[in-house]
């Protein structure tokens, strides 16, 4: 007689892990959002900012800011049973921005964080990002008492090509958090098959 394989007996789902960045300006909330949605407690390379620092860190915007990240912050999200994101928050100031590139050896794609109220400060990330062909989804950190923009203002302000998905969110939010990741995810894979087909071509 056949059984049915119990559920004591199917074979553990063995995950597949993606590198996900999570880039943007200084004081943009980085640190934030990969906090919020982090199921570990999430490794932070925080210092105080200096007197020091002050001449080379634009506080404006961030006034209340007391620290700031100097290599990474890294946290994991689990998706799906066979889905576990890795996450790396980049450091945000002109002086840490070496670290860069060996953060985005392997990562599938990114995240860069916006502020309206400083959205000068992401083209960095934008550039870099498109320049290295790293597929990435801009979230429009909502703050409090920030403007509130139309999706395709922003895309127009940052000149974006039309296949980057822009979102609104609340870096604070776990749920919020986790469908920006969810939009690179998606944003990435759909930008991989489009790029087999046309080499299938």
């Amino acid at each position: 007689m056949a059984f049915g394989r119990s559920s004591r007996s199917r074979r553990p789902v063995e995950p597949v892990t993606l590198k996900i960045l999570v880039a943007g300006g200084f004081g943009v909330g980085k640190t934030t959002l990969v906090g919020a949605v982090s199921e570990i407690r999430p490794l932070r390379t925080e210092e105080r900012l200096s007197e020091a620092g002050r001449p080379v860190d634009d506080l404006a915007g961030v006034e209340a800011k007391t620290t700031t990240t100097v290599a990474m912050d890294f946290g994991r999200i689990t998706l799906r049973e066979d889905l576990v994101l890795y996450l790396f928050g980049t450091p945000g100031q002109d002086r840490f921005w070496f670290l860069w590139d060996e953060l985005a050896q392997g990562a599938l794609g990114a995240v860069v964080l916006a502020d309206t109220r400083r959205l000068e400060d992401c083209f960095a990330a934008v550039d870099y990002f498109e320049r290295r062909e790293i597929a990435f989804t801009v979230a429009v950190n909502c703050f409090e008492g920030a403007d509130r923009f139309p999706i395709e203002t922003v895309q127009a302000a940052l000149d974006l090509d039309p296949e980057v998905p822009v979102l609104l969110c609340d870096a604070r939010d776990r749920s919020s958090a986790r469908d920006v990741l969810v939009a690179v995810v998606e944003h990435a894979v759909a930008r991989a098959e489009r790029s087999r087909e046309t080499a299938a071509t």
